[in-house]
C-alpha cells in the first residue's frame, strides 16, 4: 500500500510539472498537418524550388513515423507554419526537432527558424527576416556547422564559438535552449553539446568588462619566479679544473718520427670533472607576485539589456534551406518553455525507435554495398566484353593485310 501510494504522488507530481508547462507548438507531422504548413512560392517561378516528400525516409524504426523529406536535388526549400503569438519574456524558450540527413548532402542547411511579425507564407523565403536560426549546416568536409543566430534590433547575430553537427544518417535530436537570465544550453540527442551566456557568446552587446590599456606593470612587480640564490658559494679551484684532458689511454704509436711530428702528445678528451661554467643555484623568489596581467575595467560603452533575450513576438516556424542533394527527413518540432518535456519527448522517441533504426540503417546498407558491388562487377564484364570486341577486330584487320594486301590498295585509291 506504502509503495503504491508513492507511485501515486510521482505520477501526480510529474502531472502537475507537465501540467504547469506551456507547448507553443508541436509538430509530429500526423493526419491533418498539411493543413498547417503552407510551401512557398518562393523561386518556383524561376524552377529552383523544391517540394517535401511525406514519408518516414528510406529506413526508420516506425515506418508510421513520418516527416517532411526534402525531394529534390538542387532546389530551395520553403515551407512555414503558423502558431499562436507568444513571447519567451521572463520565460524558457525551448526550440527543439529532429531531422535524418538520408543523403550524401555534399552540401546543404538543415536549420529551421522561428519568424515573427506578418509573413506572407506563400513568399515565405531566403530574405524573409527571422527572429531564430537554429540548426546544422554542412557543406563538403570543412563545413559541419551547427547555427544559432540570433535576431536583435533588426539584426542578425550568429554565435561565435565554432560548434559542430551530427553529419551521419540517422535521426538526431538538436535542442536550444534560452533563459531569461540570457543564458543558453545546447543539447544533441538530449547530451549537452554547449552552453553560455548571450552577454559573451554572441557580439550583441559591447563587453562588460575591458583590458585597462593604460595600465602599466608596477615599476616593484617582481615576476621573477626563480632566482640566484645569495647564499650560494663557488667551490674553491673551481675555475681551474680544464675543460679538456689528455687522454690517458692513448698511446704513442710505435712508428712516431719525433724528427717529423715533434714530441709527441696524447689527444684531448672531455674532462668528466669539469660542469662548465659554474652558476648560482636556482631557488624560489620569497617575493614572486606572479606574471602581471593586464588588469580588467569596467567597460564605459557597455549599456545591459535586461530584455537582451527577448526575441519578436514568434508567430511562425519555418524551414527554409537550400541542398544540392535532396533526402533530409524534418519531424518532432516542438515549440515550448519546458526543457523537461521536451527531454522526455527525444527519450519516449529514442526508446521506442533508436535501435530499431540502427538496424534499419544497417539493412540498408548491406543491401546498397550489394547492389554496388553486382553493378562493378557488370561494369567489369562488359568492359572485359568490349575490349574482346577490339581485340577480335584488330587481329581481324591485320589479317586481312597479310592475305589481301590488293583490297587495302583499293582502298586506299579510292580514298
Amino acid at each position: 500500500m506504502r509503495v503504491e501510494l508513492q507511485l501515486l504522488l510521482v505520477l501526480t507530481s510529474v502531472f502537475l510539472h507537465f501540467a504547469s508547462s506551456e507547448i507553443f507548438f508541436e509538430e509530429r507531422f500526423e493526419d491533418g498537418w498539411k493543413s498547417r504548413w503552407v510551401l512557398s512560392d518562393w523561386k518556383r517561378a524561376e524552377g529552383k524550388a523544391g517540394t517535401f516528400k511525406y514519408t518516414a525516409g528510406k529506413w526508420s524504426g516506425d515506418p508510421d513515423d513520418k516527416g517532411i523529406q526534402t525531394y529534390n536535388d538542387a532546389k530551395h526549400y520553403a515551407i512555414s507554419a503558423k502558431i499562436p503569438e507568444f513571447s519567451n519574456k521572463n520565460r524558457t524558450l525551448v526550440v527543439q526537432y529532429s531531422i535524418k540527413f538520408e543523403q550524401d548532402i555534399e552540401c546543404g542547411g538543415g536549420y529551421i527558424k522561428l519568424l515573427s511579425g506578418y509573413v506572407n507564407q506563400k513568399k515565405f523565403g531566403g530574405d524573409t527576416p527571422y527572429s531564430l536560426m537554429f540548426g546544422p549546416d554542412i557543406c563538403g568536409s570543412q563545413t559541419k556547422k551547427l547555427h544559432v543566430i540570433l535576431s536583435y534590433q533588426g539584426q542578425n547575430y550568429p554565435i561565435k564559438k565554432d560548434l559542430q553537427c551530427e553529419t551521419d544518417k540517422l535521426t538526431h535530436f538538436y535542442t536550444f535552449i534560452l533563459r531569461p537570465d540570457a543564458s543558453y544550453s545546447i543539447l544533441v540527442d538530449n547530451r549537452e553539446r554547449d552552453f553560455g551566456s548571450m552577454y559573451t557568446d554572441w557580439d550583441i552587446l559591447p563587453p562588460r568588462k575591458i583590458k585597462d590599456v593604460n595600465a602599466k606593470k608596477p615599476a616593484d612587480w617582481d615576476d621573477r619566479e626563480y632566482i640566484d640564490d645569495p647564499n650560494d658559494v663557488k667551490p674553491e679551484g673551481y675555475d681551474s679544473i680544464p675543460a679538456e684532458i689528455p687522454d690517458p689511454k692513448a698511446k704513442e704509436p710505435d712508428d712516431w718520427d719525433e724528427e717529423d711530428g715533434g714530441i709527441w702528445r696524447p689527444p684531448k678528451i672531455p674532462n668528466p670533472a669539469y660542469k662548465g661554467k659554474w652558476k648560482r643555484k636556482k631557488i624560489k623568489n620569497p617575493n614572486y607576485k606572479g606574471r602581471w596581467k593586464t588588469p580588467w575595467i569596467d567597460n564605459p560603452e557597455f549599456e545591459d539589456d535586461p530584455d537582451l533575450y527577448v526575441l519578436k513576438p514568434i508567430k511562425y516556424v519555418a524551414i527554409e534551406v537550400w541542398q544540392v542533394k535532396a533526402g533530409s527527413v524534418f519531424d518532432n518540432i516542438l515549440i515550448c518553455d519546458d526543457p523537461q518535456y521536451a527531454k522526455q519527448v527525444v527519450e519516449d522517441i529514442f526508446s521506442s525507435n533508436r535501435e530499431a533504426e540502427k538496424e534499419a540503417f544497417e539493412e540498408a546498407e548491406k543491401v546498397r554495398k550489394a547492389r554496388e558491388e553486382e553493378e562493378a562487377a557488370r561494369a567489369r564484364e562488359e568492359g572485359e566484353r568490349r575490349k574482346r570486341e577490339r581485340d577480335h577486330e584488330y587481329a581481324e584487320r591485320r589479317r586481312r593485310r597479310r592475305h589481301y594486301p590488293h583490297d587495302l590498295d583499293d582502298y586506299h585509291d579510292e580514298l
